[in-house]
């Protein structure tokens, strides 16, 4: 049965982003998902798109619109675009974002040039890019930092975003971060372990992880650990619930120590299993820097 209220359609998915930030894959993505997926299509042309399906009763529910600098016109017109679009669809802008260091590798890698790289170097034309969509990435509804996501994991994050999921409103990915790696660039939230005495100097705990029972066992006894737990779950409850209110679809947790390894995984998994219960709410852990040295 079509749920789709009467003079409004389904969803529709902006997705931009910086070159070499995973556009492609993500685009491949949405499509195996059910996704109709349009590439490279000038922003002042997605309205009449919308409408001729409508006209021809074949009205696409989820569709998805990749942008890039080869659009000329984009900076220009996209914020014009998507404010007329907002009453009529359930229209959210995503921004594909990664380090400039991660995207010269990338460029290297495929040895192809920057689009707006012209006479200078692949640095020259990223640093264009990246100020000629400042202010498109400000007003993006989602920003994902891809720069430690192979192809795989990007298609897995963008599954876990858009994929049908019952009657959850609201993803939450609970991350754990080593500070000393930096701070992830897409977290909402952050919250630091560092209160909290370090495995890493006890002999028998070094080498292991927070995935590890002795290493949790650990954490978990240290004073102020549970009433963290406690109190901080407390605290999200109230913001996740907002989130979907405000239809916010995707939401990251950051929480952080030294490395990644040790605090940061064990509470970062408790926290996630204490946001379990929260009506609307799926949860997912993700450990950031577990595999680094």
């Amino acid at each position: 049965m079509d749920q789709t209220a009467p003079g409004v359609t389904g969803e529709v998915l902006v997705v931009t982003g910086m070159s070499g930030a995973g556009r492609s894959t993500v685009a491949n993505a949405l499509e195996d998902l059910g996704w109709y997926v349009v590439d490279n299509l000038p922003p002042q042309m997605i309205k009449p798109m919308l409408e001729l399906s409508e006209l021809a009763q074949e009205a696409v529910p989820r569709v998805a619109v990749v942008l890039d600098v080869r659009g000329r016109d984009l900076f220009e017109r996209l914020p014009e675009v998507t404010r007329s679009l907002r009453d009529a669809r359930h229209l959210r802008v995503m921004f594909l974002d990664a380090s400039d260091d991660v995207l010269v590798r990338r460029f290297e890698a495929v040895r192809r040039p920057h689009p707006l790289q012209g006479d200078g170097t692949l640095v020259d034309g990223i640093r264009r890019e990246r100020a000629r969509l400042s202010r498109v990435r400000e007003s993006a509804d989602l920003v994902v930092d891809t720069s430690h996501s192979n192809v795989h994991q990007l298609t897995t994050k963008i599954a876990d975003l858009f994929a049908e999921s019952g009657a959850a409103r609201h993803s939450v990915t609970v991350m754990s971060f080593g500070f000393k790696y930096g701070l992830p660039a897409d977290a909402d939230l952050v919250a630091d372990m560092r209160f909290l005495p370090n495995p890493f100097w006890v002999e028998d705990l070094r080498s292991l992880t927070g995935e590890d029972e002795s290493v949790r066992d650990y954490v978990l006894s240290q004073p102020g650990a549970r009433e963290f737990l406690d109190a901080y779950t407390a605290a999200l409850r109230p913001v996740l619930e907002g989130y979907q209110r405000e239809n916010k679809r995707h939401s990251t947790v950051a929480i952080g120590c030294t490395g990644g390894k040790h605090r940061s995984v064990v509470m970062a998994r408790e926290i996630a299993q204490r946001l379990d219960d929260v009506p609307g709410v799926t949860t997912r852990v993700a450990h950031r820097d577990l595999g680094r040295e």
